[in-house]
């Protein structure tokens, strides 16, 4: 019968080895598990070891905060290590599960995802990027995505009664909001993200894998009447063509007091209110709209997976980890105590009570990731789409621009043979 798990948290910079036994321990097993800054607090890591402890009885954690700047190089060599020297139990993003995959560096938690942990409920935005094949790798852990944060305000006096739940809809308020000063709403030209959803909603990509091959299809159909919908929305506003959200940050300019609309994560209301505190109580939130009332846009979402090493000492012990923060006793905690959404569709009533949290969630039901290939961090690193989304915005040819766009993204994941 496998053995029973008691977890001791030490939260510490400090290097020790993996799963195995430490001086005075008296036989339990240390488990490494390395967190990202901010993801959870000390206090709910705190509660989670202290309730961990009273259900497991030979199990010692050494959580470790690690930073992002740097974190896909250290999180490789570390899986290149051997067995013991590294952490057993690590936070990656969902996005970044391919890099670690590759090379069989990951443990496949395809098994327990199936029978214990109910996979079939997970966020296809974590879900989906955390698998590889059929081999589930990632397992969902918390998920965040963008709504539209608005002035309830400034809708009330321009008739507007309610948050729209279509696009039509959407176009529409937006149109009366745009007036007097007031822009309908702030979207930059170069948003990627969001335009992605948007893309996702017509049934289009930015990139397919055909044969074993990816190639960029911004000049799909689907894709196109997505950056058309784009184009229509953002000039319901003044955003600049040339820039992203974070050029000038987009908080900032909503704190003006001059917009009715951003489309952001609920957490940057705060900036927003740190920088015009005469704007509380009047900041509200909705999903991004969808194309039919019953069903919020699709949306990008980001969040992180829980991964086991390869190499690591005892499966069974760090295993036993991963079940124990990403259940829903646990996983619903965090998504209360960090105001993210769960990481299953079922948990969403968790945070129903939080207007910002609860519009998240009703997105991360339909979100979705980037193409799910490890070269898709070459993309983003001389991102075409922002060049693309410019040049339509100024007017040129949507067609001949998204051939231009996807022949470029093509060439970036295209497998380095070199």
């Amino acid at each position: 019968m496998r053995r029973r798990l008691l977890a001791l948290l030490c939260v510490t910079g400090s290097l020790v080895s993996g799963c195995g036994l430490l001086p005075g321990d008296h036989g339990r097993t240390t488990v490494t598990v390395w967190l990202m800054k901010d993801s959870a607090s000390k206090e709910f890591l705190r509660r989670f070891t202290e309730d961990f402890e009273r259900t497991h009885e030979d199990l010692r954690l050494d959580i470790r905060i690690q930073q992002w700047t740097g974190i896909v190089e250290k999180v490789r060599a570390a899986l290149k290590a051997d067995s013991g020297d590294g952490p057993d139990v690590i936070e990656v993003g969902n996005t970044q599960v391919p890099l670690y995959a590759d090379g069989g560096r990951l443990t496949d938690l395809t098994l327990e995802s199936m029978r214990d942990w109910g996979k079939d409920t997970w966020l296809p935005g974590l879900a989906q990027p955390g698998k590889d094949g059929n081999k589930q790798y990632g397992i969902p852990w918390y998920a965040a995505n963008r709504v539209v944060i608005y002035r309830k305000d400034l809708f009330e006096r321009a008739g507007v009664t309610r948050p729209p739940k279509t696009r039509e809809e959407w176009l529409t308020a937006t149109e009366k909001l745009n007036s007097g000063g007031t822009q309908g709403i702030y979207l930059a030209g170069q948003d990627w993200y969001t335009l992605s959803g948007f893309i996702w909603d017509e049934g289009g990509d930015l990139a397919r894998e055909q044969d074993h091959t990816w190639r960029g299809t911004l000049d799909t159909p689907a894709a196109l009447r997505g950056m058309d919908f784009y184009r229509r929305l953002q000039a319901l506003g003044s955003g600049p063509v040339d820039a992203d959200e974070e050029h000038p940050p987009q908080a900032g300019v909503f704190a003006g007091g001059k917009v009715a609309q951003i489309i952001a994560v609920p957490g940057l209301a705060q900036s927003v209110l740190k920088q015009n505190p005469a704007l509380k109580g009047r900041l509200g939130f909705f999903p991004v709209p969808g194309r039919t009332p019953g069903r919020p846009g699709t949306v990008f979402t980001g969040g992180s997976d829980l991964v086991v090493a390869g190499n690591t000492d005892d499966q069974f012990a760090a295993t036993a980890v991963v079940a124990a923060l990403t259940g829903a006793k646990w996983d619903t905690e965090l998504a209360r105590t960090m105001n993210y959404v769960p990481n299953k569709t079922d948990l969403a009533g968790a945070v129903a009570g939080e207007e910002g949290v609860a519009a998240m969630a009703a997105g991360a039901a339909h979100g979705r990731a980037t193409p799910h290939t490890p070269q898709w961090a070459d993309v983003e690193a001389d991102n075409p789409i922002k060049e693309y989304m410019t040049r339509v915005l100024n007017g040129a040819d949507p067609a001949t621009e998204a051939r231009r766009a996807s022949r470029r993204i093509t060439e970036s994941l295209a497998p380095d043979v070199g």
